[in-house]
C-alpha cells in the first residue's frame, strides 16, 4: 500500500506542475493576426478581450504603364468611286500605339482653299498658277480670286507658259512617259507602263490637261506634298480641291503658269 500511495502522489504532483507551467506560459494572450479585409465574416465571431488585433499591412503593387490599343483598318479601293474617294474595309487588326501620339499635319493652313483679294488684268475664269509661292488662283470678279495650295515641279522641272484646258477626266488613268520610267528605274523605282484610275493612282481624282503638253493639273494621293516642289512638272492639288476646281472650269479655260 505504501508503494502504491507513493506512486499516486508523484503522479498528482506531476499533473499539477504541468498545469501551473501551462498557466504561466499563457498568462498573456498571444496577438491575434487578422486579414486587412475588415469585412471578412469570420472576424465578427471573435470574442471580446483585452487583446488587440494586429493588422497585416497590404503590399502595394506598382502597375506598369500600358499602351492603349486602337483598331487599324486595311482598306482597298473599289471600282465605284463616289465623290472623291471610295474605300471598303478589308480587315481589322489590333495595333499597340503610344497614348497621346501627335498626328502628322496633312497640309499647312495657308494652302487650304480660301477667297482672297487678287488684283489682275486677266478676266474672271482665268487660272493663274504662282509657281514660286505654290498657289493656284481662279480669278473671280471684283478683285477677288479663289486660291488653292498646289505642289509644283521639283528643281530642274520648273516651267512657265500660257495654255488652255484641252481635256478633263475623272479618276484618270496614268501612262508614265518613257523618259520618266527610265529616270526612275535608274533610282531603283520601277513604274508600271500603265495604271488604271482609282484612289491608288498618283493622278488622283480629277485631271485637266494643258494644251498639247504632258503637263496636267491633277489630284494626288499624297496630300502632305501640297505646298512643296515635288512633281515632274505637273500641278498637284488635294483631291478635294481638284474636284472643286474641276466643277468650276470648262474645256478652253485659259491657264497661265508663272
Amino acid at each position: 500500500m505504501t508503494m502504491k500511495s507513493l506512486c499516486l502522489a508523484l503522479s498528482l504532483i506531476s499533473v499539477f506542475s504541468s498545469v501551473a507551467l501551462a498557466n504561466d506560459r499563457y498568462r498573456e494572450r498571444p496577438p491575434v493576426i487578422v486579414s486587412p479585409d475588415l469585412s471578412a465574416p469570420w472576424l465578427m465571431q471573435l470574442g471580446g478581450g483585452s487583446a488587440r488585433p494586429v493588422v497585416v499591412p497590404q503590399r502595394q503593387t506598382v502597375r506598369q504603364p500600358v499602351y492603349q490599343r486602337q483598331q487599324a483598318v486595311n482598306v482597298r479601293p473599289t471600282r465605284q468611286y463616289n465623290g472623291v474617294t471610295s474605300q471598303r474595309q478589308a480587315g481589322v487588326q489590333q495595333v499597340a500605339v503610344r497614348p497621346n501620339s501627335p498626328a502628322k499635319a496633312q497640309i499647312a493652313p495657308q494652302f487650304l482653299p480660301q477667297i482672297v483679294s487678287y488684283q489682275t488684268q486677266h478676266p474672271a475664269g482665268t487660272i493663274v498658277i504662282d509657281t514660286p509661292n505654290r498657289f493656284l488662283y481662279l480669278v473671280l470678279a471684283d478683285g477677288k480670286a479663289r486660291r488653292y495650295g498646289v505642289g509644283v515641279g521639283k528643281p530642274g522641272f520648273e516651267w512657265a507658259g500660257t495654255h488652255q484646258v484641252t481635256r478633263k477626266a475623272e479618276w484618270p488613268s496614268w501612262t508614265p512617259p518613257k523618259e520618266m520610267i527610265t529616270r526612275e528605274a535608274a533610282k531603283g523605282h520601277y513604274l508600271p507602263a500603265f495604271m488604271e484610275g482609282g484612289p491608288q493612282n498618283p493622278m488622283g481624282a480629277r485631271a485637266m490637261y494643258l494644251g498639247s503638253t504632258l503637263y496636267r493639273i491633277h489630284g494626288t494621293n499624297q496630300p502632305w506634298t501640297i505646298g512643296s516642289n515635288n512633281s515632274s512638272g505637273c500641278i498637284r492639288m488635294r483631291n478635294e480641291d481638284v474636284t472643286d476646281l474641276y466643277e468650276r472650269v470648262n474645256v478652253g479655260t485659259k491657264v497661265i503658269v508663272m
